[in-house]
């Protein structure tokens, strides 16, 4: 079979990841394969902790991780010819969305070789075993610069994975870098409304440029749906998984508060909003999210409020049981979502109906005030919690959207907003009572172009993410639909607390009712 070479030079490489790219970290360009054919398999593998695909997708690219593992465990695909294929995808995409700024080609490279020699003798790293995979710049991964995307940490490298990291790797996935993330995963360059950074820039939307990726895990979501990566692992602080998976196609999951350790992340575990952050992954298909979820769940006796919850296995869920409320208003003066995010919606719904499930269109009390006090809170000590960020890691130049000087909540008032914040909680778990799943948009509005022309951000109500960061419950988003400007349209799948393989259920049903990720033409 005919061979050719990376169509893409180092330097140009660079240029496309914008100012401050880490040369030293990418890989000399190999030759790579033109194509790859495959038989299907010719039979279930039953191994412990590893899931059979049920993916039809045949371009490696574009495929499920579960499957692409699946090939490599049966030699129909060896890691190093995986890690090539990806390598190669990145080198084409990555110019038109910025979404990978520190690549680790090299190592990856090295690591497969390792994959295909133990897996020659018989070995086998995990269920993973040589999967290529991308990791959020905000998480820490071990030998390879992890910026977060702040000034101060342009060049740290820690000495030790993230504890989701290690996870991985140690199942035998191989990280061929790092995605976009705004500075601290706390807000981008003011204005701009997608995923940026004074560091590297900032991310665009693989199936129109001219839209946003959101964020603020916007770099993973961004490569994962252009096919650049297997998967990726986000945080999530207020809708920073939701959103991308909305804004790129793609299937992520919020896992409920407790269940995957952030120790590592840049914005960790600790202090007064502890229970709002969240490490889960974004996939191309909701099968991957399954696979993952048990990998990386579970205490790492560092992080103190994840517990050692058992999770339900999604394949034994009966989706017609299931008692399903939705809804497109988050409460009197909230924004409605438009037509376009509301036949989403209401389609997911007519799906679960037609599933057997009891369906009907309610609300959860009080969100607007939630996200009011949320809000309030996040600012009560005049940002002084982000500013000791800054100074935690050597940050001389902040973003230019990060502020110090918010007035100060006097102390009493903190101490109101806390309890009524724990009442709202209380009373949206009675409502939960009723129901299994809630169906919901991740934005009141489709996707906007860079630059927000038209200033969705001051619609009250508009977005329908924090309030499941303030409750703690599971919330994954998939694709539904497209925009008229050729742009996904996701919605929410909530579920109770420690219910996420209920979520998980739900999501690959609806999935295969609704079509899902869709390859972008780029």
């Amino acid at each position: 079979m005919k061979q050719e070479p990376l169509s893409l030079s180092k330097r140009s490489f660079l240029k496309s990841l914008g100012v401050g790219a880490i040369a030293s970290t990418l890989a000399t360009p190999r030759p790579s394969k033109a194509a790859f054919s495959y038989k299907p398999l010719p039979e279930k593998l039953l191994v412990a902790g590893i899931r059979e695909s049920n993916d039809p997708e045949d371009e490696l690219h574009f495929m499920s991780a579960t499957k692409l593992a699946s090939l490599i465990r049966s030699k129909q695909l060896s890691s190093t010819e995986a890690v090539q294929l990806f390598v190669d995808r990145i080198h084409k995409v990555n110019p038109y969305i910025n979404a990978v700024v520190t690549p680790c080609f090299e190592r990856a490279f090295d690591e497969a070789k390792k994959a295909d020699e133990l897996l020659a003798k018989g070995q086998s790293l995990g269920p993973l075993h040589g999967v290529p995979m991308t990791i959020k710049d905000s998480i820490d991964t071990e030998g390879v610069v992890s910026t977060g995307g702040t000034q101060g940490r342009s060049h740290f490298v820690p000495e030790k994975d993230a504890t989701t990291v290690a996870r991985l790797r140690g199942a035998g996935a191989i990280l061929l870098g790092k995605t976009n993330t705004p500075e601290f995963t706390l807000g981008g360059v003011s204005g701009l409304n997608t995923t940026s950074n004074i560091l590297f820039g900032m991310s665009r939307n693989p199936y129109n440029t001219k839209f946003s990726t959101y964020g603020s895990s916007g770099g993973a979501g961004a490569i994962v749906a252009a096919g650049g990566s297997g998967f990726d692992i986000g945080s999530d602080f207020g809708g920073s998984i939701r959103s991308p998976s909305h804004a790129n196609g793609v299937a992520g999951l919020k896992p409920t508060t407790g269940r995957v350790p952030r120790t590592g992340h840049i914005v960790d575990y600790g202090g007064m909003f502890d229970s709002y952050q969240q490490l889960g992954p974004m996939c191309r298909k909701v099968e991957d999210i399954i696979t993952l979820m048990p990998i990386i769940s579970g205490p790492d006796h560092l992080d103190a409020i994840i517990h050692d919850v058992p999770m339900t296995d999604p394949s034994t869920v009966d989706i017609s049981k299931l008692r399903v409320a939705y809804y497109l208003q988050q409460g009197a003066g909230g924004m409605r979502a438009t037509s376009e995010v509301r036949d989403v919606v209401l389609k997911a719904a007519r799906a679960m109906e037609n599933a057997g499930c009891p369906v009907s269109e309610d609300t959860p009390p009080r969100i607007l005030e939630a996200i009011d006090i949320r809000s309030e809170l996040r600012n009560a000590d005049g940002n002084a919690w982000q500013e000791r960020l800054t100074k935690r890691y050597g940050t001389i130049v902040p973003g230019p959207s990060r502020r110090f000087d918010y007035p100060l909540v006097p102390m009493p008032r903190v101490t109101e907003l806390l309890e009524l914040q724990d009442e709202i909680k209380s009373e949206i778990l009675t409502f939960m009572e009723d129901y299994d799943i809630l169906l919901c948009p991740v934005r009141g509005f489709p996707v906007s172009e860079i630059g927000d022309p038209l200033d969705t951000r001051s619609h009250p109500g508009g977005s329908f993410t924090a309030i499941y960061n303030v409750t703690g419950y599971p919330a994954g988003v998939i694709r539904g639909g497209t925009d008229s400007n050729g742009v996904p349209i996701g919605f929410q799948v909530v579920g109770r607390p420690w219910a996420d393989g209920v979520v998980m259920a739900a999501m690959s049903y609806l999935e295969s009712q609704l079509g899902g990720y869709i390859k972008p033409n780029l």
